[in-house]
């Protein structure tokens, strides 16, 4: 038989009023169909003042949930498009464009269609629950070319209109008291599934990806057909609560064949991962009838029709398809089963450490200590003493400033001519220490988040080892030899007039000697020398006595200026390196959290 939309026939004259010969049809498989009284059936070709929209009733729980968690899904693509790819987040905009299609749209109907594969009984069943032959049956294959819709109430066209189906195969079923128990579904029946023309498979696809519930037909002979079970029913096992599967044609099978049959095809569906709702458990339904006969056609009537009153379809089938990409993205999203990753203590300590390391903190510390003895000595020491260390200082072939800048750097840097290999190593300390910081905060990431903060890491190390240089010469040479005379304790004057006591009695003493040799004074050997020894002795004991009080504050100045020049590198290195990785890491916090709400409801089916 050729394609409904191909006919021209008497019984579709003007694709608006349909004339069937036989409410209870022929079956689809073997069995052709018998006249009977014409009935008129009207078509929904917009019908509806509403153009298929109605106001929404309040929420239920159901559906503020759902609410949440398509925010939440939005919020996640939203959050994530700069750190995944747009394929990889493609199924989710799919579905969050879906959703937002279908409830804009009536929630008072429910969208059913009926799908199976050739030979199928389909379009029997569909003829058999409108009451009246809408959809084209026979022997001859493909019967049904595209799908056709039966609204029970005026509203759905909108719903047909997003399924696009055009309004000459838009019908409406027989006003019977049975029709009444279905009003608000709108029944779809399919092309078949394996058909050999790839148009109709593709109408299938595309209207099952959009309708509220699916009533898969199959018939005994072909139940366990590989294309069913691989390419609809399996990958759509999280939709089982809106899933109808009816063994059909159970009239041929004799005896406890119906049986037999029936609990193979739910070993199937288990085999599926589809839940079967036997127990009063969400879950598919699984019945067998025979829609030529009519057995088993009214209790599927009676369980669509309830069916379609608690108007929750839409919600379940919208969950149900956020429940499978929270599946599809939870390798995205979740590795390890760790909650949220972060930079520990303990890894921003190494990593200052290391930066510490390679602006050489410690030796500019120890240089500090040094300059500030050294200051000391020269204001405590004996002038004699001074005058000798002048001396060398002028004879000296480099200046004790680069020299000990030198020391206090610690490290390589061009500005003090040191070899290439210490560069490279200083450079490669640094690199060693973003690296290790960054390992330690990518514990626990999923690969494109880990990803995306090493790549974080590196951009922030880019111009880090110049920066540091840039802090070890400015920053350290002023520490090895600063500009300005490290702070004195208060006993630094007593000192000094101690000194100066010691000196002037060495002055003192050899002018009173000289004056006794020369005859001006009384020859009095003894207290002029005593005196000068004094002064002798006394100077070099003031300057070890000052060496010695000197360490402390030496040592302290010294780990102040190691804190200062440490803390200038951590600072460098937390606002190029950690602060962004934080960043990086509280950015993949609040996706988790968002994917945590898109998956609230999957979880447990995962």
């Amino acid at each position: 038989m050729t394609a409904l939309t191909d006919h021209a026939d008497d019984r579709w004259d003007d694709g608006l009023i349909a004339r069937s010969r036989h409410p209870a049809l022929g079956h689809d498989d073997d069995h052709d169909g018998e006249e009977g009284d014409d009935a008129l059936v009207r078509a929904v070709s917009g019908a509806g003042s509403d153009g298929g929209k109605a106001p929404a009733p309040p929420l239920s729980l159901e559906g503020q949930a759902l609410r949440m968690r398509l925010d939440a899904l939005r919020q996640l693509v939203g959050l994530s498009r700069t750190r995944l790819d747009g394929k990889t987040l493609a199924e989710a905009g799919r579905v969050l464009d879906e959703a937002a299609a279908r409830r804009g749209l009536s929630p008072q109907h429910t969208v059913v269609a009926i799908a199976g594969a050739t030979g199928s009984g389909k379009s029997t069943l569909f003829n058999s629950l409108a009451g009246v032959q809408i959809s084209e049956t026979g022997l001859r294959r493909p019967t049904t070319a595209a799908p056709i819709a039966c609204s029970w109430s005026d509203g759905a066209a909108g719903l047909l209109d997003r399924l696009e189906i055009p309004g000459r195969l838009r019908r409406r079923p027989r006003e019977t008291s049975e029709a009444e128990a279905l009003r608000g579904m709108v029944l779809v029946d399919l092309p078949d599934l394996d058909s050999a023309v790839g148009a109709h498979r593709e109408h299938v696809d595309r209207v099952l990806a959009l309708v509220d519930a699916v009533v898969w037909v199959v018939d005994p002979e072909k139940y366990a057909d590989a294309v069913l079970h691989e390419r609809y029913l399996r990958p759509l096992a999280g939709h089982a609560e809106v899933t109808f599967v009816v063994l059909n044609q159970v009239d041929r099978l004799p005896g406890e064949s119906a049986d037999l049959v029936m609990d193979d095809l739910r070993r199937l569906l288990d085999d599926d991962g589809i839940a079967l709702g036997e127990h009063g458990e969400p879950g598919a339904t699984v019945l067998g009838l025979s829609a030529l006969t009519g057995e088993g056609v009214g209790e599927l009537r009676e369980m669509l029709g309830q069916f379609t009153q608690e108007k929750g379809a839409a919600t379940r089938r919208i969950s149900a398809d956020v429940d499978r990409t929270a599946v599809r993205l939870r390798p995205l999203y979740v590795a390890d089963g760790h909650a949220g990753p972060e930079i520990g203590e303990a890894a921003r300590a190494e990593f200052e450490d290391r930066l510490a390391e390679a602006v050489g903190a410690y030796a500019a510390g120890l240089a500090a200590e040094r300059a500030w003895r050294r200051n000391a000595g020269k204001a405590c020491g004996t002038p004699w003493l001074r005058l000798w260390r002048w001396y060398e200082a002028r004879r000296a072939p480099r200046s004790l400033a680069g020299l000990a800048s030198l020391a206090a750097i610690g490290r390589t840097s061009t500005a003090f001519d040191a070899p290439v290999e210490q560069e490279v190593t200083a450079r490669q300390r640094v690199e060693q220490a973003v690296r290790t910081v960054a390992d330690e905060a990518v514990i626990g990431l999923p690969d494109p988040w880990a990803q995306a903060v090493r790549e974080t890491a590196v951009r922030g190390a880019e111009r880090l080892p110049e920066a540091l240089d840039e802090i070890a010469v400015t920053l350290g040479a002023a520490v090895a030899v600063p500009s300005v005379k490290p702070p004195r304790p208060t006993w630094w004057p007593a000192a000094v007039l101690a000194q100066a006591a010691m000196t002037l009695l060495q002055i003192y003493g050899g002018l009173w000697l000289i004056g006794q040799i020369v005859g001006f004074l009384e020859p009095s050997l003894m207290p002029p020398v005593l005196l000068m020894v004094a002064g002798i002795v006394g100077g070099p004991l003031v300057e070890w006595a000052c060496s010695i009080a000197a360490r402390g504050p030496a040592r302290r100045y010294g780990q102040d200026a190691e804190r200062r020049l440490r803390q200038a590198a951590a600072g460098c290195g937390r606002a190029r390196v950690l602060e962004p990785v934080a960043a990086e890491l509280l950015r993949y916090r609040e996706v988790r959290e968002q994917y945590a709400a898109v998956a609230k409801l999957s979880t447990t089916r995962q």
